[in-house]
């Protein structure tokens, strides 16, 4: 049995501990801030980092004010490559955000490995023009090697207000065989979400401490779910449009 893979991502998760606690507490208290004001929390990826959108949304022991901004030919299941072309676009970012409703006061988790195509740094600039968060979660070793493919010929990390780095390596895949020139196991989407589970956790324990009881889902799965998260579906489906 190989377990090259699990002792790569151990050292990444120890790489995030050490390097990224202070701007992930900075991310936190402003999402808790965020949603004690009653805006919610945003989520935008393409391809696989969609993933990391689709994580924390309508998820047992999830807050509900999140809102996953998911656009179909952007992910896999319409045309993988298809999908690849298409974040490469320009003008995408701009209406996505836009028809997602997200406005000031809101914050905005932008998820991109290499952080260098059109649609997630389009969507940062259209959303700090409309003064929402901007949280970037990237690999800023993949992301310092490549350049962008943006007119602006800026990174995803390079215009957004917080970047959190998932430590991640260039092309993601991390496991090397002998004789065999492509790397195996990619690493963003496992870091990606201890961080983003890392950031709800600690909004959840922050607003406690204000005294708020934070909005969070049961499991539907046991017995009482069904009946705790109808009130909370009540309170939110009229502005999280796929709830």
């Amino acid at each position: 049995m190989n377990w090259n893979y699990a002792g790569f991502i151990r050292n990444i998760i120890d790489e995030i501990m050490n390097t990224q606690s202070d701007v992930i507490e900075k991310v936190s208290d402003i999402c808790a801030k965020t949603i004690k004001n009653g805006k919610m929390l945003y989520f935008f990826g393409t391809g696989h980092s969609h993933l990391i959108c689709e994580e924390p949304f309508y998820r047992a022991g999830g807050l509900v004010s999140i809102y996953p901004i998911l656009e179909p030919s952007l992910m896999l299941h319409e045309g993988a490559y298809k999908s690849t072309l298409i974040e490469r676009m320009d003008g995408l970012g701009e209406i996505l955000l836009d028809e997602s409703g997200a406005s000031k006061g809101d914050a905005l988790f932008l998820i991109s490995n290499s952080g260098r195509n059109n649609a997630v740094i389009e969507m940062a600039l259209k959303a700090r023009d409309k003064g929402i968060v901007t949280i970037a979660l990237t690999s800023l070793k993949h992301s310092r090697g490549v350049e962008s493919r943006h007119k602006s010929g800026k990174k995803l990390y390079e215009v957004v207000d917080f970047c959190i780095d998932n430590c991640g390596i260039p092309g993601d895949a991390c496991v090397e065989y002998e004789g065999f020139n492509q790397k195996v196991g990619p690493t963003s989407t496992i870091a990606c979400t201890l961080i983003v589970n890392t950031i709800i956790t600690n909004i959840v324990g922050k607003l406690l401490d204000t005294g708020i009881t934070p909005p969070v889902f049961m499991s539907a799965n046991t017995d009482e779910g069904d009946a705790f998260n109808k009130k909370l579906l009540a309170r939110y489906k009229s502005r999280i449009k796929i709830l």
